[in-house]
């Protein structure tokens, strides 16, 4: 017969064991998050950068169809 403070370790235990697998994956949430980051500051960057390049490059904010660049055969 169970005693009433096995039933009460065992429940302890699988918390415990729920407690760390949550913090792997609050550790891994993180480490996911601050790897996202760091894609999306490079992003920005580089679409500041895009954006001062635009005007100079391209002789001004000219608008050019799809068509144009199509090959003859089309």
């Amino acid at each position: 017969m169970d005693h009433p403070d096995d039933d009460t370790e065992q429940r302890l235990i699988a918390l415990e064991i729920k407690a760390g697998f949550t913090e792997d994956l609050l550790d891994h949430l993180n480490q996911v998050i601050v790897r996202q980051q760091q894609q999306i500051d490079l992003l920005v960057r580089e679409v500041s950068d895009l954006r001062r390049q635009g005007p100079e490059e391209g002789g001004g904010a000219t608008f050019r169809s799809l068509r144009d660049e199509l090959p003859p055969h089309y």
